[in-house]
């Protein structure tokens, strides 16, 4: 039987994990067998760099964490090895991210299932949720939109001046 401080020390890393994944506006659970040591490095840095919290945890640990919350249907899919990829920003960014790496890894890495905003996600729903345009190209595209439509407002009223002025010279003549 575990001692007392070692079950106080769980408890706390359970009670933490629980607060992580309840402040997270998006997550990825994920099957990391047959990942190297260069390859583990490269996906953490990349995750870090999108602001995606990624972490090995124990399936014991992430199931206690999960009971009682929305994401309690992640359990069924906490088998074999488990890492757990977190947002807290950007909903879109680890899914993304953990479905290219998967899809490059060839069957050594694979999705589990995820979660977002309040729902469970399959594999396929985060696989779908990876193929989603990021933030930053939504911010681009209705950027273009926007641009688009005052570019023909402006030349819309630059050829009214136009013709007002040459109306005008018409007059005068």
């Amino acid at each position: 039987m575990a001692s007392e401080k070692i079950l106080l020390e769980k408890q706390a890393y359970v009670a933490q994990l629980k607060e992580k994944i309840g402040a997270s506006v998006a997550g990825v659970l994920v099957d990391y067998k047959g990942i190297n040591v260069a390859d583990d490095t490269k996906l953490r840095k990349e995750l870090r760099e999108a602001g995606v919290e990624y972490k090995v945890i124990k399936n014991t640990m992430l199931r206690l964490a999960l009971n009682g919350t929305d994401y309690e249907g992640l359990s069924e899919h906490l088998s074999n090895t488990t890492a757990l990829a977190v947002s807290a920003e950007d909903p879109i960014a680890a899914a993304k991210i953990l479905n290219k790496y998967a899809e490059a890894s060839k069957g050594k890495f694979s999705l589990k299932a995820g979660f977002m905003e309040g729902k469970v996600l399959d594999e396929a729903g985060v696989k779908q949720i990876a193929t989603l345009p990021g933030r930053e190209e939504l911010l681009c595209m209705l950027c273009s939109a926007l641009n688009g439509n005052i570019r023909g407002l402006a030349v819309a009223l630059n050829a009214i001046a136009e013709k007002g002025e040459g109306e005008g010279e018409a007059a005068a003549e």
